[in-house]
C-alpha cells in the first residue's frame, strides 16, 4: 500500500503532465522539523539540500561537539541541538546546515557517524509541513508516466544505484498503467529525489 504522498512534479518538455512521488513503508525514522517546502528552481544551492537532521544524540551533546564532528565535511552556517522549553535539556536530536549542498552529500557518504562516543542517525531534513515524509524508505512510487515510458528512461531520470524498477502493466491489455516502483540501495537517495521535486523524463 502507498503510505504517504510526497510531492508532485511536472515532467517533459511538451504539454505538462503531473507525476507524483510517494514513499513506501520501510523503517520508522526521524525529524519532525526541517525546512519549509521550497520550490525555487532558480536557486542553485537552496537550503533544503544543505540541512541535515541528526537523531539519537547523547543528552550530553551540545552544539559545540555536534559542530566539531560535522564541520570536517565542510563549512557549517547553522547548528542547533533541540531542547525542551521547560527543562532546557536536550531532546536528543538537532540540525546542521552546511554552506554547500555537496558538503551534506559528503557527510551522508560517510555514515554512520559517532558523536561523543555514540553512534547517531543522520537524514536529510524533510519539510515539516509534510509529517508523513519523516520515514526512511528505499522504495519510491512514481506515477503519471506516459504510456511509452521505459525502464531505461526511469533509470536515466533518477540518479543513484537502482536495485529494481517495477513497471506496472494492466494484466488484461499488457499496457502501462502509468506508474512504477523504483527501489534504490540507499534511503538517502530517495530523500534527495523527494527534495529535488522536479525531473525531466520522456519529454
Amino acid at each position: 500500500d502507498i503510505l504517504s504522498f510526497i510531492t508532485s512534479v511536472e515532467l517533459g518538455s511538451g504539454p505538462a503532465f503531473n507525476q507524483s512521488i510517494f514513499n513506501m513503508p520501510y523503517q520508522n525514522y526521524g525529524p519532525r522539523g526541517g525546512p519549509r517546502r521550497y520550490d525555487d528552481s532558480s536557486n542553485p544551492n537552496p537550503e533544503q539540500f544543505r540541512k541535515l537532521f541528526i537523531g539519537g544524540l547523547s543528552y550530553d551533546t551540545d552544539e559545540k561537539s555536534l559542530r566539531a564532528h560535522f564541520e570536517q565535511y565542510g563549512e557549517i552556517t547553522d547548528c542547533i541541538v533541540m531542547k525542551c522549553p521547560q527543562t532546557k535539556k536536550s531532546r536528543g536530536f538537532g540540525f546542521i546546515t552546511y554552506k554547500e549542498a555537496t558538503q551534506l552529500d559528503d557527510a551522508q557518504k560517510n555514515r554512520p557517524h559517532t558523536v561523543d562516543s555514540r553512534e547517531v542517525e543522520t537524514k536529510r531534513a524533510m519539510p515539516r509541513d509534510d509529517p508523513t515524509n519523516q520515514q526512511s524508505v528505499k522504495k519510491m512510487f512514481v506515477g503519471g508516466l506516459k504510456d511509452d515510458t521505459t525502464e531505461e528512461m526511469i533509470r536515466e531520470a533518477f540518479p543513484g544505484k537502482i536495485d529494481n524498477v517495477d513497471m506496472i502493466k494492466d494484466k488484461a491489455t499488457g499496457k502501462s498503467r502509468g506508474f512504477c516502483f523504483v527501489e534504490f540501495d540507499d534511503t538517502d537517495t530517495v530523500d534527495k529525489h523527494v527534495l529535488k521535486k522536479h525531473f525531466d523524463l520522456n519529454g
